[in-house]
This record gives structure tokens, C-alpha cells and sequence, in this order.
């Protein structure tokens, strides 16, 4: 199972697309409280950032994965506008495993759910 913590209904609609296409299920939360919970509740292969979006506040989410050790091991990739240098650096400096600029995730989007 792959979590994305993401309210974008375009980016929403290529991951689930994609997924499908691999046969591979996908759980959508919108809020970090929930993405919390959900890879608590059952432990996800990836989890799928959208580091634009303050409303699910990805790098305190990434934080506080990192420090508690039953999900400090769960890949993460994150994705942002690539002109968001700032937001970029910030992302791999909080520990997100693979940080993309939207294009690249959309582009590669096939490959990065293949690997879980």
C-alpha cells in the first residue's frame, strides 16, 4: 500500500491512475494528523509528499516519522515546484528520501510506484 498526503485533485488523479495501471493500491489523506494515523495503522511501502501544500505540513509529517522508530524506515518522495529552491533544500535537509520537482515526479511517476 502506498500513502500519498496530498488535497491536489490533478496530482490525485495521475498517482491513482498510474497505480491502477501497476495494480497497485493507493491511500489518500489530506491532513498530517491523518497521515500519522494511517502509517501507524498499517505501515505503507512509500509515502508521497506534495511539499507545496502547507495544509498537510510535510516537513514537520517527515519530522515527526523520522524520530519515531517504527516509521523512520518508510521510503518517502517528495515532490515541489521546481522554481521552491528553498522548499527543495529545506525537504532534503528534513530527511525526505527523494525530493523531485513536479515534472520529474510526474514523469517518473510509473518507476517510483513500481518500487514498492
Amino acid at each position: 500500500m502506498i500513502l500519498a498526503v496530498l488535497d491536489d485533485l490533478m496530482f490525485t488523479s495521475k498517482i491513482k491512475t498510474a497505480a491502477s495501471q501497476l495494480g497497485l493500491g493507493v491511500t489518500f489523506v489530506r491532513s498530517s494528523a491523518a497521515a500519522l494515523a494511517e502509517m501507524r495503522r498499517s505501515p505503507p511501502s512509500l509515502v508521497i509528499f506534495d511539499l507545496n501544500n502547507p495544509r498537510t505540513d510535510p516537513l514537520v509529517t517527515i519530522s515527526t516519522m523520522l524520530s519515531d522508530p517504527a516509521l523512520a524506515s518508510i521510503p518517502t518522495v517528495g515532490y515541489a515546484s521546481h522554481v521552491d529552491t528553498n522548499l527543495i533544500n529545506a525537504a532534503k535537509q528534513a530527511g525526505v528520501g527523494e525530493v523531485l520537482a513536479r515534472s520529474a515526479f510526474t514523469a517518473r511517476l510509473g518507476e517510483i510506484l513500481k518500487r514498492t
